[in-house]
């Protein structure tokens, strides 16, 4: 059989009126029996959706392209990435109601990696958010709910009303615009309204995420030279209550005791009061309204602000790669201290979405029933979350039929596990997201016109463009990234790096301005890519350059085994890499057998001249706030051994 066979099998398959009664594992199944005699060698992997002529009509993206008179998707990518002004100017005018005064023009630059955008520009993209013309002031903006299951609604009019009053009240306690002001809180209605109430102001929120000890808090306190800080003295997550508000009191402490005044506002005492602040604070593009943290496992982490633009790389990305409607539900297990949580806001709003918070652990049955009774349309994932919910299936019982697609985030996804994730709403694609907090979203992304492959990428992500180099600086379908500014999303300083060196600095020389990410990425055959993790991730056992990500993947395929991480050490820093395996495993295993199950694997997937010369058991791997393996800390734990 053909391929253009198996793909219009597969289409009837997954369309078919009953593949909802099937089991999961009967779904993952038929998938795999389907395309058992695909050519993946020719045409890459396999996909698990393919859209029809009606679903590629209704996406934004089609509306985009009719709108510009674009004939394919190829030439609307050559558009963006050879007129950026042209395609930034048709999004901020024609997609969103952003401007109280309008700018000169999109773009305006002497050397792209120093580009202004919107010159002579006012806006409040708090209010860009809530505005009329967004979304109908009747509509729900959030539906939220506790373990208990009850969801409730807050109307885009009554966010409004709570963003225009919380604003009052900062502006009552002293505030003035610019000031900076932390958040450290779950993800839930109260906090939204807090951040869109700092933005309103004027002022910028400060992102903390609420699993810090004191002192990560404080440093981020120290760093961003916030003034006050926004939390919950404790709140209930599966099962367990955590206190916050010690931290928080500790971490001022820490503060104070290096001269630096913060004041503290609890949920536990009454806000300050105020008049509601009528009328948003109008600022400059340029007008800082986040701070955010890079994930890092040793030093200060790198604090990446945003201003009024970045928002709108996230609008778009959800707009045109996630297709976010008005009519659309958005859930995304997330945090205010990740750049994913402020994202979801700005993607869902500034859309006229629906956002859904669930105020609990993302990792049990009542998860599930909220996504069936909030008629999820989008859902976000981290792929850690799919392997938990494969491994217990516990979202099996539950209708997701609403779900038009999934995304994830957060680190390399693997194929089995994805597969799974999109059968559970039968077979819905899976929009596949990499970027970074210093790209305000996604450069790399799918979208809902292309036929969509687990664990892959179709697109380089609109606005943005890149380039794959080898160790010499040319072309390779495998290497490290490199993106192409300008574009809307890409930071212009740092608050504690200098931004030059950290981005620009030392790259292939080359005709056009490159930009340093760190991802290695590989190009597939079809014209999909596939992450291989960090550049720092990249180890070279017996003169063999390999990623961590393609190592994992075939470690945790093997039996037993629930998550790995791969680790590169030699004797005394000299010496050739020999790999070290942390694995986590619910069961008791026997290292000397897995390894020599795992280099069998490895000898027939990947390469015989690659294996893992030891093995570590461990309860849990170490991550960071935004769910990636600390890999210093393993090095550093394997040292001592």
């Amino acid at each position: 059989m053909n391929d253009s066979s198996i793909i219009n099998n597969w289409q009837q398959v997954s369309q078919w009126s009953n593949l909802q009664s099937l089991s999961l594992d009967e779904r993952v199944a038929l998938h795999a029996e389907t395309f058992a005699d695909w050519d993946a060698e020719k045409d890459g992997p396999a996909p698990i959706w393919i859209p029809t002529t009606e679903e590629i009509a209704s996406t934004n993206l089609s509306a985009l392209m009719k709108q510009t008179g674009h004939q394919d998707f190829e030439s609307l990518q050559r558009w963006w990435q050879t007129s950026p002004g042209e395609f930034w100017d048709v999004v901020a005018f024609n997609q969103f109601d952003l401007f109280q005064e309008k700018p000169q023009e999109a773009l305006e630059f002497e050397d792209p990696r120093e580009p202004t955008w919107f010159p002579g520009a006012r806006l409040n993209i708090a209010n860009a958010c809530l505005s009329e013309l967004t979304a109908m002031l009747d509509n729900p903006a959030i539906k939220y709910a506790a373990a208990d299951g009850r969801i409730n609604e807050l109307s885009y009019g009554e966010l409004r009303e709570k963003v225009q009053i919380f604003a009052g009240r900062i502006r009552a306690a002293g505030f003035e615009p610019g000031d900076r002001l932390a958040i450290v809180m779950p993800m839930n209605m109260e906090s939204v309204v807090i951040y869109l109430g700092i933005l309103y102001s004027g002022c910028a929120a400060v992102s903390i995420a609420d699993s810090f000890a004191a002192g990560e808090i404080a440093k981020r306190l120290r760093i961003s030279e916030a003034k006050g800080v926004f939390y919950c003295d404790a709140y209930q997550r599966a099962g367990k209550t955590i206190s916050l508000g010690k931290n928080v009191s500790a971490a001022k402490d820490i503060c104070e005791a290096d001269g630096q005044t913060v004041a503290l506002f609890s949920d536990s005492h009454e806000w300050p009061a105020a008049d509601p602040l009528p009328a948003a604070y109008i600022a400059e593009p340029e007008h800082i309204i986040n701070v955010l943290f890079s994930s890092g496992t040793t030093g200060d982490p790198k604090a990446i602000p945003w201003d009024q633009t970045t928002p709108i790389k996230c609008a778009a990305d959800g707009y045109y790669h996630h297709d976010i409607k008005p009519e659309d539900v958005v859930v995304w297990p997330t945090n205010l201290g990740w750049m994913m949580g402020p994202w979801l806001i700005f993607a869902t709003l500034m859309n006229g979405g629906t956002i859904g918070l669930f105020e609990d652990a993302p990792t049990g049955e009542a998860f599930g029933k909220f996504v069936q009774d909030a008629k999820t349309t989008m859902l976000g994932v981290v792929p850690a979350l799919v392997r938990h919910w494969k491994q217990t299936k516990c979202m099996e019982s539950f209708d997701w039929s609403s779900i038009k697609c999934f995304s994830s985030t957060g680190e390399a996804s693997n194929e089995q596990d994805m597969i799974y994730l999109s059968a559970l709403a039968g077979f819905r694609p899976i929009i596949e997201y990499c970027g970074g907090t210093e790209i305000g979203g996604g450069y790399l992304s799918s979208t809902l016109l292309q036929p969509n492959v687990p664990a892959t990428f179709s697109t380089v992500a609109v606005g943005n463009r890149f380039v794959i180099l080898d160790d010499d600086g040319q072309p390779t379908d495998e290497g490290e990234l490199y993106l192409v500014p300008p574009s809307v999303g890409l930071s212009r300083k740092l608050l504690n790096r200098d931004h030059f060196e950290t981005y620009y600095a030392d790259v292939p020389d080359s005709e056009i301005p490159l930009r340093r990410h760190g991802d290695r990425m590989q190009r597939l055959p079809g014209g999909y890519f596939r992450a291989c993790g960090r550049m720092d991730d990249t180890m070279n056992p017996g003169g063999i350059k390999v990623g961590s990500a393609e190592i994992e993947t075939i470690i945790n395929s093997v039996a037993d085994i629930d998550e790995s991480a791969v680790i590169a050490v030699s004797e005394n820093g000299t010496g050739p890499d020999q790999l070290v395996a942390y694995v986590v495993s619910k069961n008791e295993i026997d290292c000397e057998e897995l390894i020599k199950a795992i280099n069998a694997e490895i000898r027939k997937q990947l390469n015989p001249l690659i294996r893992i010369s030891a093995i570590r058991t461990i309860e849990k791997l170490p991550r960071t706030a935004s769910n990636k393996i600390m890999r210093r800390e393993l090095r550093a734990f394997d040292s001592e051994k």
